[in-house]
């Protein structure tokens, strides 16, 4: 019972840093909708702070645009389920999904697999829709005659989905179970439902899809005793049985039409179904709707007042926090009250005194989002790594793509070491020789193209598949493990990944100034074209030549060299941004997106390249920049994403571009100085520590900086330091009349 008198612990120590907090409602700014339209693939549902439960709506439909579940578009519902992905670019979850209907059913109603449940699909309108941070409310109406309206409301727990239906009068309150139901990649392989009473459902889902081995099980109770149900296997009803089990099983359960509002408390658990009950009964004791929802809001208010910003604009402030917002929605819990989870062996283990996490989606996070937490998470932080370094112990490897317990693979690079190290170098405690063991059996394993870049110092193209983004990629991953050693004093260590981290240089082709393919036996891949994108077989992973040269943000000065001297990477630099073709390629990937000439914001490889010019002697230039990205490609608007959400990393983007710096180097514990776009933003440290950001003489068209200041003194460099925000203190800018 260890895990769980952590959790009660952990929740007071968070009322307790929240207590100044109380006056200042800040999720009056968060709109859950933003991103929700065009490719940002967020979902609007209820949630709670890197919470194991996203109960959110469900359109029915599968595609790129659906990945979370949901697109704004649409104007069906068919259910709630109680697993989503904030912003990823493949759909996976929607697990166990609930819906309630005044409908009945017999075997003829009921069409087998996927489509059993649009049966019962619902239309619903933006206008009767409406979305906080920890609750989702919306009115479902008969498709055909938008007639019967019931109102859904949602709230969470850490682990439990709690709803709350109203039903019309005159019609019977039933509630829709479906297993079955699934979107994308993902698919159920075994499922279960067994109606334990007259108010308790069990059962489990267990899936195949992007995460290869998912388990999911569940405990639901009623606020009202069930008066019948229906079991189905396939659309086919099972008669007179409390217990169904199968690939696709579905239930009716009947309420009766005296029923007018009902509660449904839905708990998850990655070890069991006694995992899920276990979940219920310790989070959600009591049946007050209102008290759970006033719960999640409080959480998002603490979470989202670790940084208080000061302007005029509303829109502003709205796109500021639901960026902070999405920030913290993962990675998510993945152990049960008492601590047990399942592990990436699929085996049951146990958490005694901390929290297991999954959905590290570390191509992406390992680059702002992780960054952020080491300045606003650092209580979660040693959980987070710890989740990483026992998935080695696990597995025999960190993570790369975590998914429910599951390695997916999905990405390149070995990132959690980028992330590990700059917890490390910010004085996170952590088993640091476990870490570096772990560190080296990533970059020493045989499989994702490392056998290829050892042996000939990058990736072969002739041989792996994105060879160029791998090699770039593997070479900073070397450059952090040698950072690794030398905090450890292991010099020989430090030696080879330092010469390896220098592999980057061996894909750059002087002829044509860019990274390209080479292949095994020395010569360059013939019919290079820097615009072009192949999302099926390239050298790029989701970019092109264009977008990919800029990626050495350990040895950006090794790159101007390359590039000819501070002059010419200048001039270069410019031409992306100013370039006038388009991505070519007839399979060029829709993750290129966001685009100003080549630059592509809405993917992540780009989203250092705009600070380079502060090692060019150019600091206006990322100013002019990164001032042109926030105001052009993001916005208060549902589309207000230009590009996938990927778990937190395109808005931890601008919360780091807006506050005025960013995390060139995501491991080397600096911050490149940008422009600021809030008049004054205050980090509260903790123990009366505060690190303030001024900025003045700022305006909307006045964003180039004069001056810098650094408690007081004039800061004549374009960074500061990690160290340099904790010690608190202020950073001026003096912005230009």
């Amino acid at each position: 019972m260890r895990a769980i008198k952590l959790t009660a612990l952990l929740l007071c120590v968070l009322m307790v840093s929240c207590s100044n907090q109380e006056d200042q409602n800040f999720t009056q700014f968060v709109d859950p909708f933003i991103g929700t339209a065009d490719h940002g693939h967020t979902f609007p549902g209820a949630t709670t702070p890197f919470g194991m439960v996203q109960l959110s709506p469900d359109n029915g439909r599968s595609g790129w645009d659906w990945c979370s579940g949901y697109n704004w578009i649409d104007s069906t519902i068919v259910g709630f389920s109680h697993k989503h992905l904030s912003g990823t670019g493949i759909g996976d979850l929607a697990d166990i999904l609930f819906c309630p209907t005044t409908k009945q059913s017999d075997n003829s109603n009921f069409v087998p697999a996927k489509e059993f449940a649009l049966h019962y699909k619902s239309w619903f309108s933006h206008e009767e829709e409406s979305a906080t941070p920890g609750y989702y409310s919306v009115i479902l109406r008969d498709w055909d005659t938008h007639e019967n309206p019931i109102e859904v409301e949602l709230t969470a727990t850490p682990r439990v989905g709690i709803h709350k239906y109203s039903f019309p009068d005159d019609q019977e309150a039933n509630v829709m179970i479906d297993l079955g139901f699934a979107i994308n990649w993902d698919a159920p392989a075994e499922t279960r439902i067994l109606v334990v009473n007259d108010t308790l459902i069990k059962g489990y889902r267990k899936s195949k899809g992007w995460s290869d081995n998912e388990h999911v099980y569940f405990a639901a109770s009623f606020s009202e005793p069930i008066i019948a149900h229906q079991l189905f296997r396939a659309g086919l009803e099972i008669e007179n049985v409390r217990n169904v089990e199968g690939m696709y099983t579905e239930a009716l359960i009947g309420f009766g039409s005296d029923v007018k509002e009902l509660i449904v408390k839905v708990a998850v658990s990655p070890s069991s179904q006694k995992g899920a009950l276990l979940n219920l009964n310790t989070e959600a004791p009591h049946w007050k709707f209102s008290k759970y929802q006033k719960e999640a809001q409080q959480a998002w208010n603490c979470e989202l007042s670790k940084i208080e910003v000061q302007t005029n604009d509303d829109a502003l402030k709205r796109t500021f926090y639901t960026a902070l917002y999405h920030s913290f929605i993962a990675p998510n819990l993945f152990s049960d009250v008492d601590g047990l989870y399942r592990g990436i062996d699929r085996q049951i283990h146990q958490a005694d005194d901390w929290n297991n996490y999954t959905v590290f989606s570390l191509w992406d996070t390992f680059r702002a989002a992780h960054p952020l937490f080491t300045l606003l998470q650092k209580d979660l932080l040693p959980d987070f790594i710890r989740a990483m370094l026992v998935h080695y112990q696990e597995g025999g490897l960190l993570p790369v793509w975590t998914l429910e317990g599951c390695e997916t693979n999905c990405m390149i690079g070995y990132h959690a070491i980028p992330v590990i190290l700059d917890a490390a170098l910010k004085g996170i405690e952590f088993d640091y020789e476990l870490a570096f063991e772990a560190m080296k059996a990533s970059a020493m394993q045989d499989i994702r193209g490392s056998k290829e870049y050892r042996e000939y110092g990058y990736c072969p193209a002739d041989l792996v598949n994105e060879s160029v983004s791998i090699t770039l990629e593997y070479a900073y991953d070397d450059w952090c493990i040698a950072q690794m050693a030398k905090k450890l004093g292991k010099i020989d260590e430090y030696e080879y990944f330092s010469k390896r981290a220098m592999n980057y240089k061996n894909v750059f082709n002087p002829e044509t100034g860019f990274m390209q393919g080479k292949l095994s036996d020395g010569s360059w891949k013939p019919g290079f074209n820097p615009l072009y994108s192949n999302h099926r077989d390239d050298e790029y992973t989701e970019g092109n030549a264009w977008q990919y040269i800029w990626f050495v943000p350990h040895d950006p000065d090794g790159l101007i060299d390359l590039l000819g001297g501070k002059s010419n990477f200048a001039t270069k630099l410019d031409s992306l941004f100013s370039h006038s073709g388009e991505v070519e390629g007839e399979h060029a990937s829709s993750d290129i997106s966001g685009l100003i000439g080549q630059y592509a914001h809405g993917n992540e490889p780009s989203h250092h390249t705009a600070y380079f010019f502060n090692f060019v002697d150019k600091a206006q230039k990322t100013q002019e920049l990164i001032h042109r990205i926030r105001k052009d490609l993001y916005s208060d608007q549902v589309d207000g994403l230009c590009g996938n959400e990927d778990c937190g990393q395109m808005s931890a983007w601008y919360v780091f571009s807006a506050m005025g710096f960013y995390p060139f180097n995501p491991a080397d514990g600096k911050y490149q100085l940008g422009t600021p776009a809030f008049d004054k933003v205050v980090l509260p440290l903790g123990s009366d520590k505060k690190f303030t950001v001024l900025a003045d003489n700022l305006a909307p068209d006045n964003f180039y900086v004069e001056e810098v200041y650094l408690n007081g003194e004039k800061l004549n460099r374009n960074w500061i330091s990690h160290q340099e925000i904790t010690d608190g203190g202020e950073l001026k800018f003096i912005m230009k009349k």
